[in-house]
């Protein structure tokens, strides 16, 4: 499913450019240049001044300066019913703190759907925001992340680092 964006930003965050989309809801999108599931081109306005997406860079910029530990940004989320339950599981993952992909599936009351869940957060329309990068292996070991990661190693490292 893809959302019907009314406008896109690029934005260069501490660990790379990314893309930001907006619908007339909220943030929909946010992705790393050559992202997995990158969407590629959008057709909608260059509009770095939707409140949606210049509220989004703000937060973001606290976020990465370390003086913001939760986003406030209205999301406008499109996917699958199973994909939008896992996408409200990774909301819950306070900064600093991981959970593996199977916890995140018993949380959701499937624990046998470890695969479908890894799948959902892989398919994560914003980066950052929507935790992803807080979400590692059962044995705790970094694995999975779209963004690649380094990247997701630097997150959680930011992350580690601000709530120290």
């Amino acid at each position: 499913m893809t959302a019907p964006h009314t406008a896109q930003a690029q934005w260069t965050s501490p660990i790379g450019p990314m893309l930001l989309t907006a619908t007339p809801r909220g943030l929909s999108g946010l992705w790393f240049d050559a992202q997995r599931h990158h969407p590629g081109l959008i057709d909608a306005p260059v509009c770095p001044n939707d409140p949606f997406i210049a509220q989004a860079i703000d937060e973001l910029d606290g976020y990465f300066a370390g003086r913001r530990a939760h986003f406030d940004v209205p999301l406008d989320l499109h996917g699958t019913p199973f994909q939008q339950a896992v996408w409200q599981a990774l909301l819950a993952i306070g900064r600093g703190a991981t959970l593996s992909y199977g916890r995140i599936a018993h949380t959701l009351g499937r624990p046998a759907a470890v695969r479908a869940a890894g799948a959902a957060i892989g398919r994560n329309p914003v980066s950052v925001i929507v935790p992803c990068h807080r979400v590692v292996g059962h044995d705790g070991r970094l694995t999975g992340y779209a963004g690649g990661l380094d990247r997701k190693a630097a997150l959680l490292a930011l992350e580690r680092h601000a709530c120290a």
